[in-house]
């Protein structure tokens, strides 16, 4: 019997692809069943099946963090009951199937999913197919196809114990989801843990900064660190010339590259050129006025924060933050908008965190706490300036880029991207 934990995407695409399971989950409210015979029950029921099905395959959803009640009540479990065994869904497929396609794994804090998108479109040919943390789970995923390309977050990596990619390309870390792991170290381990898991010949590049750690020093791979795209570029003879992407973009490309070349010995750059940047990540736009806007709402963490600062630090920046920053330390990030001419516009859950940190940096801060007031806030601005036509300051433009993640006030960063477009194009009689 496969018992599921949670019941996110990861899980209900297991529940419809391998039924009959068992469904626990903290918002089921009472037992149900659904039409393919999945039996549903609320979280309080799990010492009674997991008592019932002792040789149970127990299938967690990623996002559980180690410190539910279910997770805790089933590692008690399976120290008494050595049958059982708590697998990451990556896990469930390597023990489940004795043939599944190989797979490269893609993470990191910032860029796997451009890397990912771009790497799986150099690779279309080849028959890949790209799937995991980007959306597609692997029960969806074609058993069949040549290869897999996984964006693997460090959820899924903290429960996979088994599986193992045949190429491991993790990009810079910096602190997120920390109140997930525990602390930065944790989030490190786990980012790391692939590399223990790969045999000799096999490769894993790796960000230069990572090469003392003791998973480094245990791992039998042939591991290859970088510290940016030009180390890269020199390693695996890469024309970086050819690449028409800009940092940030130009690191995920040079890794997709360098990929392509490790596998199948192949450079094309023409076919890069044809890949398209996904929406929301550094996205720009203008009003009707011909202000810039950029939505980044995809930045998530204050390393892609940063990274947009450096992109417009030439400009006057009217940065949008704020949301649920998962209790990153952000004093590096203000470290870097104290260097430029930034004026804050907080929003979220963290508004008030933002405006101390703003305070004890002389960062001017708005206290917004909602996307609406902040854009409207900046559209006065914008009004301001235009009737100041003499203004000889430098070009200003509006950053969303909230270095946190948006499920305190919105479903999804895709909706905080939508509705700052929406909001930043609808005219207001205060900017007129």
């Amino acid at each position: 019997m496969r018992i599921l934990l949670g019941f996110g995407s990861t899980n209900r695409a297991i529940a419809q692809s391998f039924a009959p399971c068992i469904v626990l989950d903290d918002n089921f409210t009472k037992k149900s069943q659904d039409n393919l015979g999945n039996l549903l029950l609320p979280s309080a029921n799990l010492s009674e099946v997991l008592e019932q099905n002792p040789e149970a395959s127990i299938i967690t959803s990623p996002g559980i963090p180690p410190y539910n009640p279910m997770i805790r009540e089933t590692q008690e479990f399976i120290t008494t009951h050595k049958k059982a065994r708590l697998l990451s869904e990556y896990d469930f497929f390597a023990l489940e199937f004795k043939k599944i396609p190989p797979s490269i794994w893609i993470s990191g804090t910032n860029g796997k999913t451009t890397t990912t998108q771009m790497l799986t479109h150099l690779l279309h040919s080849f028959g890949a197919q790209s799937g995991g943390n980007i959306g597609t789970p692997l029960a969806k995923l074609d058993r069949n196809a040549s290869l897999w390309i996984l964006e693997t977050s460090s959820f899924t990596l903290h429960y996979t114990h088994f599986a193992k990619p045949i190429l491991y390309l993790l990009l810079p870390i910096t602190q997120d989801h920390i109140s997930w792991h525990g602390n930065y170290e944790n989030y490190i381990a786990d980012k790391l843990k692939p590399i223990l898991f790969l045999r000799d010949k096999e490769i894993a590049i790796l960000p230069k900064n990572l090469k003392s750690h003791s998973f480094c020093k245990q791992s039998l791979a042939n591991l290859i660190f970088y510290e940016n795209a030009q180390d890269l570029a020199k390693i695996f003879h890469l024309t970086l010339s050819a690449i028409t992407f800009k940092e940030p973009f130009l690191l995920d490309a040079a890794l997709a590259m360098s990929a392509c070349e490790i596998l199948f010995f192949t450079q094309d750059y023409t076919l890069l050129k044809s890949f398209k940047i996904g929406a929301h990540k550094m996205e720009e736009f203008y009003d009707e006025s011909g202000n810039l806007w950029i939505d980044d709402s995809k930045g998530t963490n204050l390393d892609a924060t940063i990274e947009a600062i450096k992109c417009y630090q030439d400009s006057q920046i009217l940065l949008i933050l704020g949301g649920d920053d998962k209790g990153a330390d952000l004093t590096p990030l203000f470290d870097w908008i104290a260097k430029c001419k930034i004026e804050i516009f907080a929003i979220g859950s963290n508004t008030e965190k933002l405006c101390k940190l703003a305070k004890a940096t002389n960062t001017p801060c708005n206290a917004c706490y909602t996307l609406e007031v902040a854009v409207r806030k900046i559209q006065e601005i914008f009004a301001q300036k235009a009737k100041d036509s003499h203004s000889k300051t430098p070009p200003t433009i509006a950053l969303l880029s909230p270095a946190a993640a948006s499920l305190d006030q919105f479903s999804s960063y895709k909706e905080r991207g939508e509705k700052f477009k929406a909001y930043a194009l609808k005219i207001t009689s205060t900017a007129l």
